[in-house]
């Protein structure tokens, strides 16, 4: 009876030893591991915020070429993007206004010129970008960027100059529109001429994220 007693409580020792070990084992596993998950969690939202800073400026740059009068005007907000009533036909240029995958919030850093409205948006993030190389042209700075702040989407039109003035506002959430759909949905639509095309004068035929790190390697 005492010697049953002894093997239970040796056995009983073992078991804790192997559990203690199996805790101590899943800590190292998880400190390796955490890490590297912010790191390729980091590379994802920069893949989005890509996307949708180039919607932003395609937004802008369909809002600029369908202005009307003498002198092109641009949005005074981003819901302008939404529903443009310059003309007698509605139009909308951005299907919503995202968020921003940086800061998770829906404050937009806004570029803007003197009287003439919004040209750009920029992530606040002061984060460091991982991604340092393979922009497209119209991004090309993009590779010098000391953070997210440097991510500056603008209308090519005055991409060229640095006179615009920067705020950062706090636009209200956008409604549904017309224009193409998030590739990070389940069933993307197509979303217009792919930047990261080997040959930028064709479309592609779906909406796949044309930032996605598959196409290059940063």
């Amino acid at each position: 009876m005492v010697i049953r007693e002894g093997y239970a409580s040796l056995e009983r020792g073992y078991i804790y030893l192997w559990t203690l070990f199996a805790v101590a084992l899943a800590g190292v596993t998880l400190a390796a591991v955490g890490p590297m998950w912010q790191i390729e969690s980091q590379r994802q939202k920069e893949v989005e915020l890509l996307f949708v800073g180039d919607q932003f400026r395609r937004a802008i740059e369909s809002y600029y070429n369908h202005s009307t009068g003498k002198a092109k005007r641009y949005p005074e907000s981003l819901e302008q993007l939404l529903e443009d009533r310059s003309t007698l036909v509605i139009k909308r240029h951005l299907r919503k206004v995202f968020y921003d995958p940086m800061t998770n919030s829906l404050e937009w850093g806004l570029i803007e010129q003197p009287e003439t409205g919004i040209t750009g948006i920029y992530s606040q993030s002061p984060k460091v970008p991982i991604k340092r190389a393979n922009f497209p042209e119209q991004y090309s700075a993009f590779s010098e960027a000391k953070s997210y702040k440097d991510w500056k989407f603008v209308h090519a039109a005055e991409s060229t100059t640095d006179t615009g003035k920067q705020r950062s506002p706090s636009p209200q959430s956008g409604t549904s529109g017309t224009a193409s759909t998030n590739p990070f949905s389940g069933n993307p639509a197509s979303s217009g001429a792919n930047p990261f095309s080997q040959n930028q004068n064709q479309s592609p035929a779906s909406g796949a994220n044309p930032f996605s790190r598959g196409s290059a390697t940063e």
